[in-house]
């Protein structure tokens, strides 16, 4: 049987990978000190079992996604039910489920108020089982996923992948005429060359060379390394729902944003007005972290602290009871309408 735990090596690749998702092997050997081919196949071997996988998902900075939050109680015995109908929904791009306070926790993308409206009190509502709702809008995204690290290369060695992860691609900012099937073909896989999405959208790799790079200049996309949680040695999951003055929350997010363990730190509306998320080693771990907080920034009031028992769905990707991708994905919403946006801005005919 082979050990679910990440070794040493594998962790720095995947520290290398977070800094920069699409960095081509012979650049990672080289940073690394090991062979292309190593790295490809030790890449294979930990995207095959679940372990790892790299995404592409809308940039936000277009200003055209709206995220909320959505907590959804369920009827007795109907959780199985509504979190089957909600995982196969792509407007939930991240479903969870709670300990205490809520039966899920949802991440929602749309393009618009309106969508949002639409999926919680419209479509939402009429899913056998579903209870009752609560929707909090995030105002301000501070720090998200795809900004945690690993913390497992020295640090020559990130400061060798950050410059590869800033190098600009070369491009107008236009995106090539029908571009959806290579944006959804990142979704699915983020590392994807232009060979490989030849051969996926059947076009000519010449062509398809010209629009990845257009694609990728267009900054419609923003890509990030996933990790199965408990293999990375993180294995438990809480968020604080806390309140903090406006006046003191620039610097509230500057001193969260220190903590090696945040995953999302977001401004919301509600009687709550931040959501942070951390991924933790121990509880033992987590009172350190809080008493820390406590100490550190006593205006926080941490209202409630939730503990989430497992992720089944993150970012589009079903994910098992072993916290590792299945391989199935759906393509959120929020990819068209970053797309659409984007098309419609540029009011110009796109090249191919």
């Amino acid at each position: 049987m082979q050990s679910s735990t990440l070794d040493e090596r594998e962790l720095a690749l995947l520290h290398a990978l977070q800094i920069a998702p699409r960095v081509p092997w012979a650049e990672a050997g080289r940073i690394l000190g090991t062979t292309p081919a190593t790295l490809a196949g030790r890449w294979e071997r930990l995207r095959s079992r679940g372990l790892a996988w790299v995404t592409a998902h809308p940039s936000g900075t277009l200003g055209d996604i709206m995220v909320s939050f959505v907590e959804v109680d369920c009827a007795p015995g109907r959780q199985a039910g509504v979190l089957d109908t909600l995982c196969k929904d792509p407007r939930a791009v991240t479903v969870e489920l709670s300990a205490r306070g809520r039966d899920l926790f949802l991440t929602v993308m749309t393009p618009d108020l309106s969508a949002l409206t639409k999926f919680v009190l419209d479509d939402l509502l009429q899913i056998p089982g579903v209870q009752r709702q609560r929707t909090y809008l995030a105002t301000a995204i501070h720090r998200q996923g795809r900004d945690w690290r690993l913390n497992s290369l020295e640090p020559e060695q990130q400061l060798a992948f950050e410059r590869v992860g800033h190098v600009q691609v070369a491009g107008d900012g236009r995106l090539p005429r029908d571009a959806w099937p290579l944006i959804e073909a990142l979704a699915r896989d983020g590392r994807a060359t232009a060979a490989d999405l030849a051969r996926t959208t059947g076009r000519n790799p010449a062509t398809v060379r010209r629009q990845l790079a257009r694609v990728l200049a267009s900054g419609v996309l923003s890509f990030r390394c996933e990790i199965a949680q408990e293999p990375s040695l993180w294995p438990l999951h809480f968020s604080w729902l806390a309140r903090v003055s406006e006046q003191e929350k620039e610097r509230t997010v500057t001193a969260i944003a220190t903590l090696p363990e945040l995953r999302l730190c977001v401004s919301t509306t509600g009687e709550t007005n931040l959501l942070v998320s951390v991924w933790v080693r121990s509880q033992t771990d987590l009172l350190r972290l809080e008493r820390v907080v406590g100490e550190k920034l006593p205006w926080l009031t941490i209202v409630e602290s939730v503990f989430n028992l497992r992720t089944a769905k993150r970012m589009g990707w079903m994910i098992d009871a072993r916290g590792r991708a299945t391989g199935e994905f759906v393509v959120p919403t929020a990819l068209y309408a970053a797309q659409s946006v984007l098309n419609d801005a540029q009011r110009g005919p796109a090249e191919s």
